[in-house]
This record gives C-alpha cells, sequence and structure tokens, in this order.
C-alpha cells in the first residue's frame, strides 16, 4: 500500500513541476520573441532544449513511478 502512495506522490510532483517549467520557459520565450522578433531564431532553439530538459525530468519521474 505504502508503495502505491509514493509513487502517487512522485508522478503528481513529477508531472506539477516540470509542466510548470515548460509554462514559464514557453511564456518567457514568447515574450522575448514579442519584444524582439528578429531574434526569434536564437530563442526558439533555446526555448526547445530547455522544454526537452523539463519533460526528461517528467519522464524520469514516471518511471520512478512504475518501479515503486
Amino acid at each position: 500500500m505504502s508503495f502505491t502512495i509514493t509513487g502517487g506522490f512522485v508522478i503528481a510532483l513529477g508531472g506539477m513541476l516540470p509542466a510548470l517549467a515548460i509554462g514559464m520557459i514557453g511564456s518567457k520565450a514568447m515574450e522575448a520573441i514579442g519584444r524582439n522578433p528578429e531574434a526569434a531564431g536564437k530563442v526558439l532553439p533555446a526555448m526547445l532544449l530547455g522544454m526537452a530538459f523539463s519533460e526528461a525530468i517528467a519522464i524520469y519521474a514516471l518511471i520512478l513511478a512504475f518501479i515503486k
């Protein structure tokens, strides 16, 4: 029973926090592009890379939840 509860907490926190980070990354990137549209070519790849790293943390949390 405790393994189910800990697995639930792991996936809950591991899903919420990366989702918040991805939202903040996207928001700030769109704000930067809105202020300086010429910088879109530099901002977009950095944004996608940051989002991919945040999503990897969520995937690690999913794996940990299945292991528990």
